[in-house]
C-alpha cells in the first residue's frame, strides 16, 4: 500500500537504531510516580498506549540524574531502592513490545523543582547557576563545582543505567529553563568561573553531560539533545544564540529537538495554547536544519498530517514530536500510517490535560477519556449481547456515546432535534481560535457514521418517541440552552446570542457590548476585537472567566489586554435600548453605546427534557449538560462510559 504521507511514515535510522516512522511522542510526565520515585503501573499504561497506537518512539518524561540537588518530585533510578530499576524495566518493554522504541528524559531542573518543595523552615534548598532570591521568596543556592561534576557524572550512570533497564535512547533536557539551560542563558548565568560568562563557559555543563553520556552508553545508541531555540525572555538567549548551540551539541548529540521557551517566564511559547499557530515552532527548526548536519525534530502544536508531511518535504525538520496530539488521538500514527488520517481526533489546546496534573496530579484529556485512567477497564471490548440503543442529543457527549456503543456491536440510533450534529461545538465554527473545538463535532459525526450509527436529524426525543423505538438503552444527551436574563430589550434586533453567533456574525456592528464575562463571553471579545471591533465586555463579578482551567485562563486574558477589549467587571446589565447597553454601576445607571449587544451569560440545563424520559428504557443514562452545565470534557467522559456499563 503505498503511504498518503510517504516522508511522515518512512523509517528513519539514527545510530544503530530504526524507528518505524517519523512520529514521535514527545515527553510528558509521568501519570503516577510512588513517594520513593518509582515509576507506578498507571504510568506504563500511559506510555504504553502510544506505543501501542504507532509512534515510532515513546519518550518517557524527567528522570532526575542527581537527586541530592534536585527537589522535583520526579522518577528516579536506583538499583538499591526496590522497584526502582524493575518499574522501568516493565516499562521499557511495554513500549519495546508494540514496536516503538523506547526513550527516556535525563534531567535536573535546578532551581525551578520549588512546585515539589515545602516552603517552611528546615526545607532543602533549591540549586542552580547562582546565588539568587526567586520572586517568590524562595532562596536558591549557587551549586558549587564539586557538586557540578557530581551532576555530571551522574548524567553518565543515570544512562548507563536505563540502558541496562531496555531503553533504546535517552533526551537530555536541555531547555524550557531546567538546568542545563540555566547554565546556557545568559539571563540565569552570571557565574564567573568556568561555567558562565562566555559562550563557551555557559555550555560547558551541556557538553560535559552529553560527552558523560556518550562514554556510558556507547556508539550508536541515540542520544537526543533537547533545546529551546529562543528562550522568549528578555535578558535570555535568542534564535542566533540557539542556533549556536545547537552546532555547539552537534558532535555530541544524535538529535537535535528544537523546542521553545521558558516554563516560568514564557510558559506558552512553550506549550502553545489555542490563540496560537499550529506549528508555531517550526520556523526555529527550520532555522536551527541551517546549521547543522544531524538530524532536527520539531514540535508545537502539530495535529495535521499534511503540515507534518510538508514540514518533511520542504526539510524544515527530520522528525515530528506531539504530545497533546497524542493524548487526543493515542492512535494517530497507526490512523496515519494506514491511510485513515480523516479518522483521527485532533487536540482542541484546551490545556485541560497540564491544568489537570496541577488540580487532582492526573492526568486527563479533553477528548480521549482514557488518558490516565489507561488500566481502568476502559478498553472498547465487543458487548456480549448485541443490544438496542437509542441516543436523544447530537453533541459531543452524545456522539461519544453512539461512538462507543457502535464500537462494542450495538444498534445504535442518534436523533438531534436540530438538523446538524456537533451541539454546543457548533457555536466555535466561526471563531478561528476555537475551530478545532467545532471540528471536534465534525470528526466525532463523521466517526459514527462510519461505524454505522443510525443518525436520524431534525428528530427530537419525547418518551412517546422513545417507547415506540423500544430501545433496550437510552442515553439521554439533551444538553443545555442558553441563559436570556429578563431585561428590557434583551429581544431586541441588535441583540444576539452568543451560541448563534456563528449564524449572525454578519449582523454584528463595528461596536459590541459583550454581557457576561464567562469563557464564552471571552473569547467571543476577543475574537471580535481581533476582527478590528470596538469590544466592550461587562460581567457582574470581580472575576473574568472563572470557569476556565487555570491554564487556559492567564492565556485568555492576555489576550483580552493584547486585542484592546475595554472590560467593565462589577457591573450589571440591567437593559438593552436601540443605543447600546445599559449597565448599573454603584447604584448609577450608565449606557455603553453600541451598535450589537452579545449575551453571553450562561446556560442552563435542558432539565424538564431529560426528566421526562427517566422511565423510557430499561437503562437510561444522562450525561453532558443536561445534567449540569460543564464543558466537553465532562461529557465525552460521561459518554463514554454510559456506553460502556451497557
Amino acid at each position: 500500500m503505498k503511504p498518503e504521507y510517504p516522508n511522515l511514515c518512512s523509517p528513519i535510522k539514527i545510530g544503530n537504531v530504526t524507528f518505524r516512522n517519523r512520529m514521535f511522542s514527545a515527553p510528558m510526565g509521568a501519570t503516577e510516580v510512588t513517594a520513593d520515585h518509582c515509576f507506578a503501573p498507571r504510568s506504563q499504561g500511559f506510555y504504553e498506549l502510544r506505543a501501542k497506537g504507532g509512534a515510532a518512539a515513546v519518550i518517557i518524561s524527567e528522570l532526575c540524574v542527581h537527586p541530592p540537588t534536585d527537589g522535583t518530585h520526579m522518577l528516579h533510578i536506583d538499583p538499591a531502592v526496590a522497584g526502582s530499576m524493575l518499574s522501568l524495566t516493565f516499562a521499557a518493554d511495554a513500549i519495546r513490545r508494540h514496536g516503538a522504541v523506547a526513550g527516556i528524559e535525563l534531567s535536573h531542573a535546578g532551581h525551578i523543582g520549588r512546585p515539589h518543595l515545602p516552603t517552611g523552615a528546615g526545607a532543602p534548598p533549591l540549586f542552580g547557576p547562582v546565588d539568587c532570591t526567586l520572586s517568590n521568596g524562595l532562596k536558591v543556592k549557587a551549586l558549587t563545582k564539586t557538586q557540578i561534576e557530581d551532576i555530571i557524572e551522574g548524567y553518565g550512570k543515570t544512562a548507563a543505567l536505563v540502558k541496562r533497564a531496555g531503553f533504546e535512547m535517552v533526551m537530555v533536557h536541555g531547555g524550557h529553563g531546567w538546568l542545563i539551560n540555566q547554565f546556557m542563558s545568559p539571563f540565569f548565568n552570571k557565574r564567573e568561573d568556568e561555567y558562565g560568562g562566555s559562550f563557551e563557559n555557559r555550555m560547558r555543563l551541556a557538553l560535559q553531560a552529553l560527552a558523560g553520556i556518550r562514554s556510558a552508553v556507547g556508539a550508536g545508541f541515540p542520544v537526543e539533545f533537547r533545546m529551546s531555540a529562543n528562550e522568549y525572555i528578555k535578558g535570555g538567549y535568542e534564535t542566533d544564540e540557539g542556533c549556536r548551540i545547537a552546532k555547539a551539541v552537534e558532535a555530541s548529540a544524535d538529535i537535535i529537538h528544537v523546542s521553545a521557551g521558558h516554563h516560568e517566564l514564557s510558559f506558552y511559547n512553550m506549550f502553545p495554547s489555542m490563540f496560537s499557530e499550529h506549528g508555531c515552532n517550526v520556523g526555529l527548526a527550520e532555522e536551527i536544519k541551517k546549521h547543522v548536519r544531524k538530524p532536527v525534530a520539531t514540535l508545537g502544536a502539530l495535529s495535521d498530517p499534511k503540515q507534518m508531511e510538508d514540514i518533511l518535504v520542504s526539510g524544515k525538520a527530520d522528525i515530528i514530536y506531539m504530545a497533546r496530539q497524542m493524548l487526543a488521538d493515542p492512535e494517530f500514527a497507526r490512523k496515519t500510517a494506514a491511510g485513515q488520517g480523516d479518522d483521527t481526533v485532533k487536540c482542541i489546546r484546551c490545556l485541560t490535560c497540564m491544568a489537570e496534573r496541577r488540580v487532582t496530579q492526573t492526568r486527563r484529556c479533553s477528548v480521549e477519556p482514557r488518558i490516565g485512567r489507561e488500566l481502568e477497564g476502559m478498553e472498547i471490548i465487543p458487548a456480549l449481547k448485541k443490544k438496542k440503543v437509542l441516543v436523544a442529543g447530537g453533541g459531543p457527549g452524545g456522539m461519544k456515546a453512539a461512538l462507543t456503543a457502535a464500537l462494542r456491536g450495538h444498534k445504535v440510533i442518534l436523533c438531534e432535534k436540530t438538523d446538524e450534529l456537533g451541539g454546543i461545538l457548533k457555536c466555535e465554527a466561526a471563531i478561528p481560535f476555537k475551530y478545532d473545538m467545532y471540528r471536534l463535532g465534525l470528526s466525532l459525526a463523521r466517526l459514527a457514521a462510519k461505524e454505522g450509527v443510525e443518525i436520524r436529524l431534525k428528530t427530537e426525543v419525547d418518551a412517546a418517541y422513545a417507547e415506540k423505538e423500544g430501545a433496550d438503552a437510552l442515553i439521554v444527551a439533551v444538553g443545555s440552552e442558553p441563559i436570556l436574563p429578563a431585561l428590557p430589550g434583551i429581544n431586541g434586533g441588535n441583540v444576539i446570542i452568543v451560541n448563534d453567533y456563528h449564524k449572525e456574525k454578519d449582523k454584528v456592528g463595528n461596536t459590541v457590548a459583550v454581557l457576561g464575562g464567562g469563557l464564552a463571553g471571552c473569547e467571543c471579545a476577543v475574537h471580535l476585537a481581533n476582527c478590528g471591533k470596538t469590544v466592550h465586555l461587562i460581567e457582574m463579578t470581580n472575576d473574568l472567566a472563572p470557569d476556565s482551567n487555570y491554564l487556559h485562563r492567564p492565556a485568555l486574558l492576555n489576550e483580552i489586554a493584547k486585542a484592546g477589549v475595554v472590560v467593565h467587571t462589577g457591573k450589571k446589565g440591567t437593559g438593552v435600548t436601540p443605543e447600546g447597553l445599559l449597565y448599573s454601576d454603584n447604584g448609577n445607571e450608565l449606557i455603553i453605546k453600541c451598535e450589537t449587544v452579545i449575551c453571553a451569560v450562561g446556560q442552563r440545563s435542558c432539565r424538564d427534557t431529560a426528566e421526562k424520559l427517566h422511565f423510557s428504557a430499561p437503562y437510561v443514562r444522562e450525561i453532558g449538560d443536561c445534567v449540569k452545565p460543564a464543558n466537553i470534557m465532562t461529557a465525552i467522559y460521561q459518554g463514554h462510559h454510559a456506553a460502556l456499563d451497557i
